[in-house]
């Protein structure tokens, strides 16, 4: 006699021992019902003045940032890919004081984010490029290459001042750590993490990996940068925000520690600080230069890429140096 065998699965016990297992599609059957049964009290909701004002600051800031982010991921991942990083050290001059200012204007030809600078910092240094000017090029490209400028000029029709302020105190920051490291720097600070090999992977597949990382990642955090500056023109009184916008030494630290907590790419903070009318443009100002230098995911990369004593000395550093820059160049350009 014969017998069939049964399907994989088909007599497993209903106890299965792995227990219960999630179900997207019965979790997002879920939230749609639930959408439904509260719709009454959701559309209440929308209707009310400080939502409405809040849906219209987070919409406008993520509409206007968003074609500069991709933008500039596609860049930033195109050059990644397709550039080799000795092209950079062969560009270089030999002397560390001249190589530095020459890494700094480099960061013109990186038109990314700053999640895109360290990975290529870390890949000169491997290749034998002095690290004081890998550490300017690091600081430099997210903050004056094209793409970053244009987003500003964009941002702040009204102040084109504020594009050359960017352009100048970020580079001012970027070439004196560069200086500050090759004068106090040790190399037992540097840690280089090993290198994630791409063997089996054409130009191509590299590309967009890239992209699809970058913009996920970077996309991220122009939405909670979005919804941060919403809640902050929606919800926080606007007495606070005043009373902060009215010390002029207050305000500058103030959006100089928001850039650090926000952590919004390079290529959309402009439409934040824009959007932020309260402060002054100096206040603005260093929000835009601490952001693309110093923030919690970069800190978080540079300690991977470099090391933690590194970025544990660089990081504070950089801030305090990108503040009193911001607020110097604001006095005199704003």
């Amino acid at each position: 006699m014969t017998t069939t065998k049964a399907p994989a699965g088909a007599d497993r016990d209903v106890r299965d021992p792995r227990g219960w297992q999630f179900d997207s599609r019965l979790a997002l059957i879920m939230i749609l019902l639930l959408l439904v049964a509260v719709q009454g009290q959701i559309r209440a909701a929308l209707s009310t003045p400080a939502l409405q004002s809040w849906m219209t600051v987070f919409v406008a800031v993520v509409i206007q940032a968003l074609p500069f982010l991709v933008l500039g991921v596609l860049l930033s991942a195109a050059i990644s890919v397709f550039v080799p990083p000795s092209f950079f050290a062969r560009a270089l001059p030999n002397h560390p004081a001249l190589a530095v200012p020459t890494a700094g204007m480099a960061g013109v030809a990186l038109p990314g984010c700053e999640c895109a600078s360290v990975p290529v910092a870390g890949a000169l240094v491997r290749r034998g490029v002095t690290p004081a000017a890998a550490l300017a090029f690091l600081l430099s490209a997210p903050a004056i290459n094209p793409i970053v400028l244009t987003a500003t000029a964009v941002a702040f029709p009204g102040n084109p001042e504020m594009v050359l302020a960017r352009f100048v105190a970020s580079l001012l920051v970027a070439c004196t750590m560069g200086w500050l490291w090759q004068r106090l720097g040790r190399t037992d600070w540097l840690r280089l993490s090993a290198r994630p090999s791409s063997d089996g992977l054409s130009k191509g597949a590299a590309f967009w990996g890239s992209v699809r990382h970058d913009v996920m990642h970077a996309g991220g955090f122009l939405v909670v940068g979005a919804i941060a500056a919403a809640t902050l023109k929606a919800v926080v009184p606007a007495d606070w925000l005043n009373a902060a916008a009215g010390s002029p030494l207050v305000s500058i630290l103030a959006l100089a520690i928001l850039a650090v907590l926000l952590s919004i790419c390079s290529e959309a903070d402009a439409f934040v600080a824009a959007s932020l009318s309260q402060f002054s443009l100096t206040a603005r100002l260093a929000f835009l230069v601490v952001g693309p230098m110093i923030d919690l995911k970069l800190f978080a990369m540079q300690a991977a890429t470099f090391g933690r004593g590194f970025a544990l000395r660089f990081a504070p550093a950089t801030f305090a140096l990108a503040v009193l820059t911001s607020a110097l160049v604001g006095a005199v350009l704003l």
